[in-house]
């Protein structure tokens, strides 16, 4: 029995010195893939410290429940202030509802995105990993979305916008190093017109698929820096807002994230609910405010969809 015990606290001990380890790890600036794989993950480090702070004080271990305390506060540093602020309300008349699904180019349960259309009834749909199949299955919304702009590939990097306001201009570019497809738009959004980016940067495993999402992304920074009035990006990103080359797009573009004072809202991977973390984003600049964000109910994707409305 005392073996049992001893053994249980150990395992205690253990998961506290992982949690600390994994969470200071996550502060290291250094540009590498494995390193910045650490920084997705504050959710999780914050859940676990705070249980192990717990139960570790209640046995009375003093060490290792400070160990804990320290892993709580370095992640609640960066995590409680994704729920402090609230709406970001603009002065403006011009409310735009927005979904950004990730759809998976697999799924083949359409009928669960035209539900969530349903029940949101959003004014602008950004979709992406849009297949040949998932095109065809758009098709449905053609009356609904009359404006729109579907660059269907095979595989996970086809994109596409549809929306019921009119397009004052659009297009597709190529953004290197892979040639994936991002989509550049201007909404005709009552008085005023809004510019839009939507894309989907490669997963960032390995060093060469790292640096390629890093180059996605500079490039992106340097197309948004030249453009003028209310902007607005919205893409799989594949990095969480901590990861360090996300930080410095955003310090780059001068866009805020949505989700400030929203919450942290995980959207990928659906498979694994305890993992789960946030690698679709919405951002907007200055002129733009945010009245609310969720996310949305599962679509048979791996992801989750975010629903935001901003106003003009």
């Amino acid at each position: 029995m005392r073996r049992g015990r001893a053994t249980l606290v150990g395992l205690l001990q253990a998961g506290a010195i992982v949690t600390l380890v994994c969470s200071l790890l996550a502060f290291v600036p250094a540009d590498h893939f494995a390193v910045q794989l650490f920084t997705h993950f504050r959710l999780q480090y914050l859940g676990a410290a705070l249980l192990l702070l717990i139960v570790l004080a209640a046995l009375r271990d003093r060490n290792f429940a400070l160990a804990s305390l320290v892993a709580v506060l370095a992640n609640a540093g960066v995590v409680v202030p994704w729920y402090n602020g609230g709406a970001q309300a603009a002065v403006g008349e011009t409310s735009i509802k927005v979904v950004l699904a990730n759809l998976l180019s697999t799924n083949a349960e359409h009928e669960r995105l035209l539900e969530l259309v349903d029940s949101e009834q959003p004014d602008v749909l950004f979709l992406l990993e849009v297949s040949p199949a998932w095109e065809a299955a758009l098709e449905r919304l053609d009356s609904r979305y009359p404006h729109r702009v579907i660059e269907a590939r095979e595989g996970n990097f086809g994109i596409a916008l549809l929306s019921r306001l009119p397009l004052a201009s659009s297009g597709v570019i190529v953004s290197e190093p892979f040639s994936f497809p991002t989509i550049v738009a201007t909404l005709d959004a009552s008085r005023t017109k809004l510019g839009v980016v939507v894309t989907h940067p490669m997963i960032p495993l390995g060093t060469n698929n790292y640096e390629a999402r890093n180059a996605q992304l500079r490039g992106l920074a340097d197309l948004i820096r030249g453009m003028e009035g209310p902007r607005l990006l919205a893409g799989d990103l594949n990095a969480s807002m901590w990861d360090r080359n996300y930080r410095m797009f955003e310090n780059r573009t001068r866009l805020r994230n949505a989700r400030r004072g929203h919450g942290i809202l995980p959207t990928w991977p659906t498979f694994m609910p305890i993992a789960m973390i946030p690698i679709d984003h919405v951002l907007v600049s200055a002129e733009i405010g945010v009245e609310s964000v969720h996310a949305g109910p599962a679509i048979g994707s791996d992801h989750l969809p975010l629903v935001v409305t901003v106003a003009l």
